[in-house]
């Protein structure tokens, strides 16, 4: 399988949006906060696999893994709106992602 691009992403994430247009709250920066914190309500999902069974079994066992797998595809959706809630693409994303990792392989 290839690597699924940050483009792709949004590519996807904005026709979902196109079709619920007239239902979801529109995208742009007014909307930033409410998909950071529906962001953040999946991340609470997600930590809540873990927790509850722990970091081996949700990698062991098929049917937790698929549920903490779904739950990350949630987190990365709402990402993807914060992304086009402020207009930020992904060669901006990629050269703010380098630049800090650089400053960070530095950093200690």
């Amino acid at each position: 399988m290839e690597d699924f691009s940050i483009n792709e992403m949004l590519e996807l994430q904005g026709k979902l949006q196109e079709r619920y247009r007239d239902k979801w709250e529109p995208i742009g920066p007014q909307a930033g906060k409410n998909k950071l914190l529906w962001m953040i309500g999946e991340i609470g999902e997600v930590i809540d696999i873990v927790k509850k069974n722990g970091g081996e079994k949700a990698v062991r066992d098929a049917g937790l893994r698929a549920c903490l797998v779904e739950e990350m595809a949630d987190v990365l959706m709402y990402y993807n709106d914060v992304l086009l809630c402020y207009g930020i693409t992904a060669e901006e994303l990629k050269k703010a992602y380098t630049d800090k990792a650089e400053r960070n392989m530095s950093r200690w």
